[in-house]
């Protein structure tokens, strides 16, 4: 484990290095990458869809299968699997958390299993998990945490909650101007707004908490999107934020679940190859315009003009709500699944490579998780880059 001057933050029973590891999908933070956070002592997490893409033998079972039902249940051995592999490569040291897209189709078994599989935490985004309480209820002991951007979309959800008896483990404070992936607000042109100003948005929830008489409870406040150094990490945790979630700065660690294309692509992205755009999901997303991207940018909205209901292409409907199979002409028209897969295994020119915004630790150096978390605790560079 590394050792800090920073403050611990509390999860449950488990006292952690103020450093949490985003979940990324699909593949892209499997048990490599979060086992090895939380081997360290901070909080890793596993992108909770298509896992079977990690696994050989479920893909052989799958690869070609219109069969919607068996594709989620290989799915589900996938993240049992991951799950068991952190765990094992983690020890007793940290906390082993899942990132489950509220949008996808299969949100409830993904956290079930989750659960079962001895997950420590799970962590919801891409949608308000007002039902999470309800599908945990037989898991008293698992961390909830949802991801959430503005103090009225926490304030909404810790009433809901309230008055179902449970209160969150921790808030992801994610600000969507930053962010890579899916983002935390309705509209591209919203991303910027005012509401989402980190310090505002910490200060507007302690004081919610205040208002709700929960200041006691000691809620961890993890604040996440474009934190890129330890004097930022410093700020935020002075701001009153009890961690600090990393991303894209993880998914281009030599640990990282990725192949190492999809590292090179993340790192070597300047400022005016990051764009921000529609995804099939309803939200905006940020990532690096490669060939794929570029190409389907310049035909967007023809797409979306035409936009009509179709069959799912993958079969297993990976996602409840999609622009491109349910005929959405204000969202996305790809196959997301598709996309992301041929990121994971570095088809630079197919894939989709979702990235935050500000630029990288290490600059496009790929460097260990080891390095990187000593880095934004300490302000320590290794030692060859002392001098960058």
């Amino acid at each position: 484990m590394l050792i800090s001057s920073l403050p611990l933050f509390q999860l449950r029973e488990k006292f952690l290095l103020p450093v949490v590891q985003g979940g990324m999908g699909i593949g892209v933070s499997a048990h490599q990458l979060a086992g090895t956070v939380a081997s360290l002592g901070g909080m890793g997490t596993i992108s909770s869809v298509d896992l079977r893409r990690h696994h050989d033998d479920l893909m052989a079972q799958t690869g070609n299968s219109k069969d919607k039902d068996l594709i989620n249940k290989v799915n589900l051995i996938a993240l049992d699997r991951e799950i068991q592999a952190a765990k094992a490569l983690a020890g007793e040291a940290g906390a082993i958390a899942v990132n489950v897209m509220r949008a996808v189709s299969e949100y409830a078994n993904y956290v079930r299993q989750s659960c079962a599989s001895g997950a420590h935490a799970v962590v919801v985004g891409a949608g308000l998990p007002m039902d999470l309480p309800e599908i945990t209820i037989d898991f008293p002991k698992v961390a909830l945490i949802p991801i959430l951007s503005d103090v009225r979309g926490i304030s909404l959800l810790m009433k809901k909650w309230m008055r179902k008896g449970r209160l969150p483990d921790a808030i992801v404070i994610e600000h969507p101007r930053y962010a890579g992936g899916h983002l935390g607000a309705p509209r591209a042109e919203d991303i910027s707004d005012a509401r989402f100003e980190m310090a505002g948005v910490l200060s507007g929830t302690r004081e919610l908490f205040r208002e709700l008489g929960l200041e006691k409870e000691n809620i961890p406040l993890i604040a996440a999107g474009g934190v890129n150094s330890h004097d930022k990490v410093r700020e935020l945790l002075s701001q009153g934020a009890s961690a600090v979630q990393f991303g894209t700065a993880f998914a281009v660690t030599e640990e990282g679940d990725a192949h190492v294309n999809f590292k090179k692509t993340l790192v070597e992205a300047r400022p005016e190859d990051i764009v921000t755009f529609m995804s099939v999901a309803g939200l905006p997303a940020r990532a690096v315009k490669t060939p794929w991207l570029a190409t389907y940018l310049e035909k967007e909205q023809k797409l979306q003009d035409k936009a009509k209901q179709k069959k799912c292409l993958m079969a297993f409907d990976c996602l409840q709500q999609c622009g491109l199979r349910d005929g959405l002409s204000k969202a996305g028209q790809f196959c997301i699944d598709t996309q992301l897969s041929f990121a994971l295994k570095g088809d630079v020119k197919r894939g989709l490579f979702f990235r935050g915004s500000e630029p990288l630790p290490f600059g496009t150096a790929i460097r260990s998780v080891s390095e990187l978390m000593q880095y934004f605790l300490t302000g320590q560079r290794p030692v060859e880059m002392t001098s960058c």
